[in-house]
């Protein structure tokens, strides 16, 4: 019997433990003292989460049910995670209506308030009169249901209103649908004011409101709209046999994800039931499908854009991003960087010192060549603009683009096509590997710098995810980085790897190994600690080698952002093990490994989750680190992060969440205030549109 045997029945299911997650999210929705506008922004957050969860591993799920080369064992498995998820979800789903309902109760309190179709007065009636000719004229096209063969045709996870239409006299309805055009007037919108309110109304209800103008020319009719939307298996169908290139491969896949099956429908509960049994049935819906009556409003995740009204005091007192006192410098980064490792820690540093250092690259003669993954690019993108800028002067530029970032294709399609126009030599990376590792690497007269990250070299995301950066020519390591470029751009070749950590390399097996010396130490009674943050653990080898560490006294501490297969606690074999899930302000993303090792501390930092996609099927890197300060930031980040209770629950196997407690501490005000301090006067406000 294996080690993963032996604790299987201490395994929490990877997409049970997501719900949990997420539920942590509406956790922070519901804190009385969380600032209005940000409470519908963690409500918007969770219902995006959901969304993409249904759309992905839902999915997965339906699909290894409807597999023939299913086991008997794996479809009762599979059953069984499918039915908690829907108790799971229907149970959320009830606090989140809620939790909705008494913020914008609050808002009210604000003087900011909801209105509908039914709640205007004439002046504000004439004003949607005239939006409607001056923008929603030509863009509510009403298509007849007894028209449309396959509801799937449509755009997934957008809001439709199906519209049934009583003319004079008649009595059998008309239906129809129409698609509620919030990409392009936004869900929003701000009507007059009145009685000393700021009125807001969703789009949904404004076209409502809009439907006799919609129907114009038909006999004078009675209305009653009811909203829907639906989700489709967002898993692409990319032809791997086929001679096109991986490029057109993968465009192909994105349109093939637009004809998926819908897997999840939800409706407005008021539905009548003839109604909704047609809808279900132009969506061809299967038994195992879910389907959810609930309020008048769907797809909330507008929520995180829903208007302040200028009342900026609803939102989050605004936190200055760090420009550290080297990146201001006039000196050379560059040489800076060879007199010692620098590293970002974003938000809290401003990524634009990252720019920077790309652009010095794309401009210094120093510099012959530069090497970068890319797996998520802003729409517009400085980093892009950089490698293009570095290309036109001369130096050889390589982007690896990872086209497989889920929901991200067609953005890197755009970014590698102009790219390439530009003469940067744009690799697709290797077929069945995801390239996930976040890696620079500049090729220099006076020595070769490397950057290894822990997410993606990407200004949006950079702003709201936690992430290092680090920045070195410590040789020793810049080779090695050198070396997974060639491991990408000649993936048979066989690479040794001593300083980092590469999957699908060895990784899991190097990280097993260090997780033996902590066993070993703790046997012979030395002390024997681990430390992690990380976004998900779902590893049965690694779970259970944490389970057996933990059996033998290591102490293990670990901050974790999303799905967690352990279960702490339990008498001798998990006691030793304190899982600590934080929600706040920003998105908690960063990689971070440190082991006791018998005094002699290792500290890595890199890209990989402890998930088997991770670690089998994709490109990561792990880097260690040796720089004395960015050792002792890391261990201050994880331990902020264990003793958080402003913000930390408990991960505890069963989704309880319950908040750690102690005297009140908001690890990420802790750190954001040390950061301030570090630099003392010397900080500036170094981009204000960066700021969240």
């Amino acid at each position: 019997m294996t080690k993963s045997d032996k604790f299987k029945n201490l395994y929490v299911d990877r997409d049970v433990s997501w719900m949990y997650f997420n539920y942590r999210i509406l956790q922070e929705a519901k804190k009385e003292y969380v600032p209005l506008l940000e409470r519908l922004s963690f409500l918007g957050i969770y219902s995006n989460n959901l969304d993409e969860f249904f759309r992905v591993r839902m999915a997965s799920l339906n699909r290894i049910l409807e597999s023939k080369n299913t086991t008997r064992k794996m479809r009762q498995n599979v059953k069984q995670s499918i039915k908690t998820i829907t108790a799971l979800n229907e149970k959320y789903s009830i606090e989140y209506t809620e939790v909705t309902q008494q913020v914008f109760d609050e808002l009210e309190l604000h003087n900011i308030r909801l209105r509908n179709e039914n709640q205007l007065n004439e002046e504000q009636k004439s004003w949607l009169r005239d939006f409607y000719y001056d923008k929603l004229n030509g863009s509510t096209n009403p298509i007849w249901l007894n028209e449309i063969k396959n509801l799937n045709s449509l755009e997934d996870n957008r809001i439709y209103l199906v519209v049934e239409m009583t003319e004079e006299g008649e009595k059998k309805p008309k239906c129809a649908v129409i698609k509620v055009p919030d990409k392009v007037y936004g869900r929003f919108v701000k009507i007059p004011s009145s009685e000393g309110f700021d009125n807001i109304m969703y789009l949904d209800d404004v076209v409502r409101y809009c439907l006799p103008l919609i129907f114009i020319g038909f006999k004078k009719s009675t209305y009653r709209a009811y909203s829907f939307k639906f989700t489709k298996d967002a898993e692409m169908e990319v032809d791997n046999d086929s001679d096109y290139s991986m490029m057109e491969r993968i465009a192909m896949g994105v349109s093939s994800r637009k004809r998926g099956e819908p897997i999840r429908v939800i409706y407005d509960k008021e539905m009548p039931k003839t109604l909704q049994k047609s809808i279900m049935s132009h969506l061809n819906t299967k038994e195992l499908d879910a389907t959810l009556g609930s309020e008048r409003y769907q797809n909330h995740k507008d929520l995180m854009d829903f208007p302040d009204c200028d009342h900026l005091e609803l939102k989050y007192p605004r936190w200055k991003q760090i420009l550290k006192p080297e990146f201001m410098s006039n000196e050379s980064l560059l040489d800076l960087i060879r007199e010692k490792d620098r590293f970002l820690h974003v938000p809290y540093h401003s990524f634009n010192g990252y720019i920077r250092l790309l652009r010095e690259a794309a401009l210094k003669p120093e510099v012959k060549e530069i090497k970068t993954t890319l797996y998520r690019l802003a729409k517009d993108s400085k980093v892009v603009k950089a490698l293009i800028c570095a290309a036109r002067n001369g130096k050889k530029v390589t982007a690896v683009v990872e086209l497989l970032a889920r929901f991200d294709e067609e953005s890197n399609i755009k970014w590698s096509k102009r790219m390439e126009e530009e003469g940067v030599n744009v690799i697709f990376g290797v077929e069945g590997l995801k390239i996930h590792s976040k890696l620079l690497y500049l090729h220099t007269k006076k020595g070769d710098i490397a950057c290894v990250g822990t997410g993606n070299f990407h200004e949006g995301n950079a702003k709201t995810y936690t992430d290092y950066i680090l920045m070195t020519a410590r040789q020793s390591v810049v080779s090695e980085v050198a070396n997974v470029f060639q491991f990408i751009e000649r993936p048979f070749q066989q690479i040794q790897f001593n300083q980092l950590l590469v999957s699908p390399n060895a990784m899991k097996r190097r990280i097993l190994r260090m997780i033996d010396t902590e066993i070993r130490n703790a046997r012979l009674g030395k002390e024997a600690w681990i430390k992690i943050k990380i976004n998900h653990i779902t590893d049965e080898d690694l779970v259970a080698k944490l389970y057996e560490a933990s059996s033998v006294g290591v102490k293990i501490g670990i901050v974790i952002r999303g799905n967690c297969s352990i279960i702490p606690g339990v008498p001798g074999v998990s006691d030793n093990i304190k899982a600590v899930g934080i929600i706040d302000r920003y998105l908690e993303h960063s990689r971070i490994l440190i082991f006791c090792n018998g005094g002699r501390n290792k500290y890595y930092i890199g890209s990989a989750d402890w998930m088997p996609r991770n670690l089998l099927s994709r490109i990561e890197v792990m880097v260690p680190v040796f720089n004395e300060e960015l050792k002792a930031d890391l261990m201050r980040t994880i331990d902020l992060g264990l003793a958080d209770t402003a913000n930390g629950r408990i991960v505890d196997g069963y989704g309880k969440n319950e908040f750690q407690q102690g005297p009140f501490m908001r690890s990420q005000e802790v750190l954001h205030n040390a950061y301030l301090a570090e630099v003392e006067g010397s900080y500036i406000d170094a981009d204000p549109s960066q700021n969240s």
